[in-house]
């Protein structure tokens, strides 16, 4: 039998426990100027979407007239998702966090893997810096997220052996065990192939309702989540066309989901929606082999593990970066330079040549010797076959980032951020540092600024 004199000294002490830590824990909260951030990206996330009104996305244009906007985001090199992400994630450069490409370079032959484990990133992330803090984070569908420290986690995965579909891989990976199957339940319904397909709209609606669910239901901290439908439409249409604007018209849609969320569970004035991307597009026409070149002069085999292979090119999108089987091979890389400067004028023109010196400055893969980025409406294929140059359509990315089209977007509204506030040019590198502020993680930062004006 209780003792009730021993439960009443119990509920006294914890009384005064109690009165004593909840003002640290009320300092805590306030010195946070958000208690939880939502980080969308949206891949192939361009600054006209709402910045002109002709795109059909209300609540991106709303958040953009009264939050914090930015006129263009420079991205990293290879403008491509997973470096993207990862840079968004970490606030540093490929040079430095390591994910260098969207599928990392294989010298026996690319197996279609990409970076999906996030202990290949070499940095800390903002995961790891809300879980430092003792707070709580939620993901979807994050590109380099498998075995993340995080909370709620239905990470970007697939698998490449026949026969398997999108979704069970993904919940093979998840955590907990069983919340893609909570979710199932509560409020997506039973998936299939069909319903949760990036060639269908339906996807983005679900990732919506998953981090609407897990924000209402849970309460993380910091949730990330990536909408891929954009991405998906401008490669096969280009810039603009009938599936790209409903694409943005869908993702638009998902992120009111979220922010319908917050208002049911009562948090939305204490929440901020930083919505990036990745990067622009660019409408394309051709396309280059450059391992054709290799394979004439017989630095590589037509082979699909290279054969004797001395330099390969590995194409990222719109860009092509050459790594020599030996590192130290100054031969081979002078041969390799030698070929690019003796090719007609008329594929001369088609790209510039970036060496070591302008690869660290941008960031870039530190393994590779040299790289090749076209001018617009070219892209770079991995064929080593055929002819150099080829036809091509819709639209891509992966150029260097130093024009208008590849630049991505930025948007910070709510909780935290100030009014009517317009960035001319930032750095994707600077996002992890509008979270860091807003959720006061004091996180080392080197290469990402946070520009005060946004700051409430």
């Amino acid at each position: 039998m209780n003792n009730p004199s021993r439960i009443k000294s119990s509920i006294l002490t914890l009384g005064l426990w109690t009165a004593l830590c909840l003002p640290f824990v009320s300092n805590a909260q306030e010195s946070r100027p958000a208690q939880h951030v939502v980080l969308i990206s949206i891949d192939g996330f361009r600054p006209d979407f709402y910045l002109e009104e002709k795109w059909p996305s209300p609540n991106l244009q709303e958040m953009a007239r009264s939050g914090a906007r930015s006129l263009g985001v420079t991205g990293v090199f290879p403008s491509v998702t997973y470096s993207s992400h990862t840079t968004i994630i970490t606030g540093r450069t490929p040079l430095h966090h390591g994910i260098f490409y969207n599928s990392p370079f294989e010298p026996t032959g690319q197996t279609g893997r990409w970076y999906w484990e996030s202990e290949l990133i070499k940095v800390p992330t903002l995961w790891d810096g809300v879980k430092a803090a003792g707070m709580k984070s939620a993901s979807f569908i994050w590109p380099v997220s498998v075995n993340a420290p995080i909370d709620y986690n239905l990470p970007e995965f697939w698998s490449l052996e026949e026969g398997f579909g999108g979704i069970e891989p993904m919940r093979e990976k998840e955590t907990p065990s069983g919340l893609l199957a909570e979710m199932e339940e509560q409020v997506l319904g039973k998936l299939n192939e069909r319903t949760f397909n990036g060639d269908f709209l339906n996807r983005e609606d679900r990732i919506g309702e998953m981090a609407g669910y897990i924000l209402e239901t849970y309460k993380p901290n910091l949730i990330t989540l990536h909408l891929i439908a954009t991405d998906h439409f401008q490669h096969v249409e280009g810039r603009d066309g009938p599936m790209v604007r409903k694409s943005l018209a869908a993702t638009d849609r998902a992120i009111g989901k979220i922010i319908e969320a917050a208002e049911r569970a009562g948090v939305l004035d204490q929440t901020t929606f930083i919505v990036t991307g990745d990067h622009g597009f660019v409408n394309i026409h051709s396309s280059i082999s450059p391992n054709v070149w290799l394979v004439e002069a017989g630095l590589m085999e037509n082979q699909p593990d290279r054969g004797n292979w001395k330099a390969a090119f590995h194409t990222s999108g719109a860009s092509a970066f050459l790594h020599l089987k030996d590192p130290n091979d100054k031969v081979t890389l002078e041969k390799v330079k030698r070929i690019l400067e003796t090719l007609p004028e008329s594929q001369k023109k088609l790209f510039r040549v970036l060496d070591r010196t302008a690869l660290n400055e941008v960031g870039a893969d530190p393994n590779a010797a040299l790289a090749l980025a076209p001018i617009q409406g070219i892209s770079f294929s991995p064929s080593s076959q055929g002819s150099v140059l080829k036809p091509a359509k819709g639209g891509t990315h992966g150029y260097f980032p130093d024009f208008k089209e590849i630049e991505t977007g930025f948007i910070a509204w709510g909780a935290g951020i100030r009014e009517n506030v317009e960035i001319q040019k930032m750095g994707l590198v600077d996002v992890a540092a509008v979270v860091d502020y807003l959720l006061n993680l004091k996180m080392d930062l080197p290469e990402s600024n946070l520009y005060p004006g946004i700051k409430k």
